[in-house]
């Protein structure tokens, strides 16, 4: 009876235990107007046989051989196959949010180990395991710089993911607050003289993404240095840490909130992914989430255990950081299985690999007569100008040939129409990316991509 239905015998014991004649009599109690009285609109059970014959259908349509180019804060990278048989094994797969953590020393380890390659790979002092993903930790770092400066201002740089943006403004419209967006620059960085002239003595948090919504690396120091000047705090976003095995970490922030999707995540139509916010030591009380520690007991031996849990759950109630009720814990165990596996000079490595292929596809498209905007430095993605109304119209025609074409910009930016969202992975293969640039542009090239990615 395990993965089956109640049976009728079941349910007629149900209800005599609880005192009830009948399911009728279970609802009596909803008001008539409020019961469905009609049939639920689904379809119709059906046998094992139909069940298997459904779901092959529905895995041919995502089979191997789709060349995918859209990123926009979800990225596809390899993932070395020991990370999902670890994770299966069944202490780890079927364990829930540790609640009584002590008493799951491997858990604990695990957070622990997690949160100290955060904390080496973004250059800051202490980091959380975790929230629950890229937007609601930027939107909890935005309330932690709130908490901390006792302010109320907030800036953010429109090149952040709009997305991130609108998850912030649902938490701050909440509080009868509002975050004042800045524009960009023809490059695709944020305009630093409009940011700072955004500034003033209220300003709690300042809010810069890199490498930013169109794939542009921004001026970590210049951004810190603007902000510090009015006595507010840097929060710095990351939705693709693979660009830290390559970029500098921000080092010069005061709070970092960081998407780990791309630590060997998988895409999975939007999710679970981790988010995660390191900061600086002095900060650490107004970090919300859970901090694991270790310690030593009476006899020496090591141990872990919650130096930091201010959930509702536990012992601050009204009074805790966070509205967020669990620590991604399998995700986050998954992103450091990832980075141990790669280590620093893999993880390098795989940094510059996409560095390499985003520059190619970027001569490619060049070379096929098509407009790559935003000149900045860039990683993994980039902006091609296909003309007013042709994104939209050229995603489902290549949708039709198994390429999925990118991102159009059009839904956010209303100044970008006809510019499409490019995201190269090293997952990518040349072949694919020549595919792309000849549906974009059936003109044959004016030059070899190859010769100029040489050259360059």
């Amino acid at each position: 009876m395990r993965y089956l239905p109640t049976s009728d015998e079941i349910r007629r014991q149900m209800l005599e235990a609880i005192g009830a004649a009948s399911i009728d009599d279970l609802f009596r109690h909803i008001p008539e107007y409020c019961r469905l009285t009609r049939p639920l609109n689904i379809p119709r059970g059906q046998s094992e046989p139909e069940i298997l014959d459904f779901f092959q259908g529905a895995a041919a349509e995502c089979a191997p051989g789709w060349a995918s180019f859209l990123g926009a804060g979800a990225y596809r990278h390899f993932r070395p196959s020991p990370i999902d048989a670890l994770i299966s094994r069944g202490e780890w797969f079927t364990a829930y949010t540790p609640y009584q953590a002590e008493i799951s020393q491997g858990t604990l380890q695990a957070i622990f180990e997690f949160q100290t390659m955060i904390c080496q790979l973004t250059g800051m002092d202490v980091a959380n395991a975790s929230m629950y993903d890229g937007s609601t930790a930027m939107a909890e770092a935005v309330l932690m710089a709130l908490r901390i400066s006792g302010r109320e201002g907030i800036v953010v740089a429109r090149s952040a993911h709009p997305q991130y943006r609108e998850v912030l403004n649902t938490y701050v419209t909440q509080r009868g607050l509002a975050a004042r967006e800045i524009g960009y620059l023809p490059d695709g960085t944020v305009d630093l003289a409009a940011l700072e002239a955004a500034l003033g003595p209220d300003t709690a948090a300042v809010v810069v993404q890199s490498p930013n919504f169109f794939g542009a690396i921004e001026n970590w120091e210049a951004a810190a240095a603007a902000a510090h000047r009015h006595g507010a705090l840097l929060i710095a976003v990351i939705a693709e840490p693979i660009s830290l095995g390559i970029l500098a970490p921000p080092a010069a922030a005061d709070i970092v909130a960081l998407e780990a999707q791309g630590l060997g995540i998988p895409v999975g139509f939007g999710g679970p992914y981790a988010g995660v916010i390191a900061t600086q030591e002095k900060y650490l009380r107004a970090l919300p989430g859970r901090l694991a520690g270790e310690a030593r007991d009476h006899e020496g031996r090591r141990g872990y255990v919650l130096t930091l849990a201010t959930r509702e759950q536990h012992i601050r109630r009204e009074k805790a950081t966070s509205n967020i009720c669990t620590n991604q814990a399998l995700c986050a165990l998954m992103a450091a299985i990832f980075m141990s596996l790669y280590g620093k000079d893999g993880l390098r490595e795989l940094a510059e690999q996409n560095l390499a292929k985003t520059a190619f596809a970027a001569q490619a498209f060049a070379a096929a007569g098509l407009q790559v905007l935003f000149p900045s430095p860039r990683f993994n993605e980039l902006v091609v100008q296909l003309g007013p109304g042709r994104a939209e119209a050229a995603l489902p025609a290549l949708s039709r040939e198994r390429i999925v074409g990118g991102f159009p910009l059009r839904r956010y930016y209303p100044e970008l129409d006809g510019a499409v969202l490019v995201c190269v992975t090293e997952t990518v293969p040349r072949a694919a990316i020549e595919r792309l640039v000849a549906a974009y542009a059936p003109a044959p090239a004016t030059a070899d991509p190859r010769e100029l990615v040489s050259a360059h």
